[in-house]
């Protein structure tokens, strides 16, 4: 097949395209016209008189009854060519992996140790905007997110429309639930959400800045679970080690303190987290740990994860051909006896 063009969606195709050579023989027939013939049945000596009759009709009614009959001649050498009108249908069978996100959203999470585009930014912010690189790389898996301070609270389920799972992320911010670190019970709520034992592959990414401190659930126990229900754990530990821009909260509420016009107000101070204790349930799970430090580490891990949950996409294609044979003879003889008829009538010529 040649492909010629794309036609809403398709493609216009001409299983014997050598033969569409022949339409450049029709401008050479046409300047060729008039200039060979036979001899002329009556002479005049001056043809001056004559030149104003009808001149202008007659001439506009033969260019045109000529061009009907070129037109359908181009009509025939393309429907020789063999026009089909082809449509390609592609079939993709993904590998079913299933990713939950369980995304840290206590206070903590609003200190200002990362930096976006080279400006000063929160943990979260820069877990969103990675986050974001990482859901748009995998277009074939299903996602969903469970965000969590004092308790879970599921953002997403798992789903394959990743414009909706984006419009939920940007959702994901500080006082979505309470403030505390319910690590264990957040791993059992993406737990219960990975629960088709038919997926090839089922993981949870764990990212936080914190120590358990709430939920009914130990961490420990939670990745034992995981290990049980064959889910892969990456648990990756956000921030720095030492002094950060440390947001200031009100110790009667727990809310982030803020300045007249609503932007929160920090203070330098030491932070830390749990190292040791993310380390352990990555252990126990069969999982893996990782640390980030700054946006571009925490991109590092995103790549690392994403090498090692693949997605295997098979793909099947189709091609539907349509022949426009038909119309293409079914147009010249159309266009020969258009040129016919108004050759007859309308502008029929003397002999």
């Amino acid at each position: 097949m040649f492909p010629h063009e794309w036609l809403n969606g398709q493609t216009l195709s001409f299983e014997r395209p050598w033969l569409l050579l022949f339409l450049l023989l029709i401008p050479a027939l046409a300047l060729l016209r008039g200039k060979i013939g036979p001899k002329a049945a009556v002479i005049f000596s001056a043809t001056s008189p004559f030149r104003a009759i009808g001149k202008s009709s007659a001439s506009r009614a033969g260019r045109l009854l000529r061009t009907l009959v070129w037109l359908a001649l181009a009509a025939f050498i393309i429907a020789i060519a063999r026009p089909q009108l082809g449509k390609s249908l592609t079939q993709m069978e993904a590998s079913g992996i299933d990713i939950m996100l369980v995304l840290d959203v206590s206070g903590s999470m609003l200190t200002k140790d990362f930096t976006i585009g080279g400006e000063e930014a929160t943990r979260l912010d820069a877990v969103r905007e990675v986050t974001r690189k990482f859901i748009a790389g995998r277009p074939n898996d299903r996602i969903g997110i469970v965000a969590f301070g004092t308790q879970p609270y599921v953002v997403s389920p798992m789903t394959l429309d990743h414009d909706w799972l984006l419009q939920n992320l940007d959702r994901v911010r500080i006082g979505l639930v309470e403030g505390n670190t319910a690590i264990g019970s957040a791993m059992a709520a993406a737990g219960n959400r990975l629960n088709d034992k038919h997926s090839k592959s089922r993981a949870v990414v764990l990212l936080t800045d914190g120590d358990n401190n709430a939920g009914k659930i130990p961490p420990n126990t939670a990745a034992e679970a995981l290990k049980a229900l064959r889910i892969k754990l990456y648990a990756i530990g956000i921030g720095t080690n030492g002094m950060a821009p440390y947001p200031v909260f009100d110790q009667r509420t727990g809310n982030p303190v803020t300045d007249a016009v609503g932007n929160i107000l920090y203070q330098n101070a030491h932070v830390s987290f749990n190292e040791a204790g993310l380390r352990e349930i990555a252990r126990i799970a069969d999982g893996k740990f990782y640390r980030a430090t700054d946006t571009k580490s925490l991109e590092t891990i995103y790549a690392d994860i994403d090498k090692l949950e693949k997605t295997k996409v098979s793909l099947r294609k189709y091609q539907q051909y349509r022949d426009l044979f038909p119309e293409c003879i079914a147009a010249g003889c159309g266009l020969l006896i258009g040129q016919f008829i108004l050759g007859q009538t309308l502008w029929k010529r003397l002999p």
